[in-house]
């Protein structure tokens, strides 16, 4: 059984000076699990009901969702920095309708950053979240947002993406032994390109290989150079790897979507939960060491495992935010 917020995570607490009757102190710890402000930095969030169940199987509430997101920020953040994001909405928790939110609401406070984007779908300009704040990603994560998305590319030049993305998708009958093997040669093929990436768990089955890269590449060049890797592994290893055609999750070899490699496409943050229906889990950064020792499963990345795990090890994703590589 899944321990209660208080005891999971340090939720803030209101003080009382006069101890109230038990059921007085019932209704009042149902009220301020319904709301509560709180104060983060020079930003003031309204969070709301908090004992939400968001995960029916395991008792995940949408306040270990948001403290989660409280605790995780300092080495979440810096990937969001500038950075427009999709964010997927899921207001009745992972058993409900969810729906993906790429414009700012109106509703959002003064003080959340956008950033006016012309789609070429739409006649208007539509204005893009900037999530750099904890404050910000609180407010989204208030709203029912459990999944966060980014994009390739930052201001002031979304046009020009800083990384060049391997998203490694497993067939619905691929293991997530086979998805460890195929970013295992892709780190093989890129140290022979003299190119470094470094590796997380989508948050699901699959692995995302981030290789950042110096400004001034167009998304056209890094999508036919990640494409022509992925040809070549697929090449190399017709058993285990494929070129994504269509869709991603069929049949038993890993695939290599390029298309990430595209302006507005997203991919999922570092750090950002999932919402599989079981059990939330992170899509967490990983090391080379630990997918070649095979002793690491997505689905035992857990928030309180991540949580640890980055208190112990730190954040193993700094070199994606500090690179300067130039493909050929």
């Amino acid at each position: 059984m899944c321990k209660p917020v208080s005891e999971r995570f340090d939720l803030p607490r209101k003080n009382s000076q006069v101890p109230p009757s038990t059921n007085n102190r019932e209704k009042d710890a149902r009220m301020n699990a319904s709301s509560e402000t709180w104060q983060l930095g020079n930003q003031s969030v309204q969070v709301t009901h908090l004992e939400k169940v968001y995960w029916p199987q395991v008792g995940f509430t949408k306040g270990d969702v948001l403290h989660f997101y409280r605790q995780i920020a300092p080495v979440a953040l810096p990937y969001l920095k500038d950075r427009p994001v999709t964010l997927r909405v899921y207001p009745q928790g992972v058993e409900g309708a969810s729906y993906y939110l790429r414009d700012c609401p109106e509703e959002a406070p003064d003080w959340l950053r956008r950033v006016d984007y012309q789609p070429k779908t739409v006649s208007h300009a539509v204005p893009l979240p900037l999530i750099d704040t904890v404050g910000g990603l609180l407010w989204f994560a208030n709203q029912g947002a459990i999944e966060f998305h980014l994009w390739g590319s930052h201001l002031p030049d979304l046009t020009q993406p800083d990384l060049a993305i391997f998203d490694l998708d497993p067939g619905e009958t691929a293991s997530f032994d086979a998805v460890r093997e195929a970013g295992l040669r892709l780190h093989d093929a890129l140290a022979q390109a003299g190119m470094r990436g470094y590796p997380k768990t989508s948050g699901g089955g699959g692995l995302h290989i981030f290789v950042p890269l110096a400004s001034g590449h167009t998304f056209e060049h890094v999508r036919g150079w990640v494409k022509a890797i992925g040809q070549q592994l697929a090449l190399n290893y017709p058993d285990l790897i494929a070129l994504a055609r269509g869709a991603t999750h069929q049949g038993g070899r890993v695939t290599v979507d390029y298309a990430q490699n595209s302006l507005g496409r997203n991919t999922a943050a570092p750090y950002t939960l999932r919402a599989h229906l079981a059990h939330p889990t992170v899509s967490t950064p990983l090391t080379w060491e630990e997918l070649d020792a095979g002793t690491i499963h997505p689905a035992d990345l857990s928030p309180q495992a991540v949580l640890e795990r980055v208190e112990r090890l730190g954040d193993l994703f700094t070199p994606v935010l500090q690179g300067e590589q130039q493909i050929a």
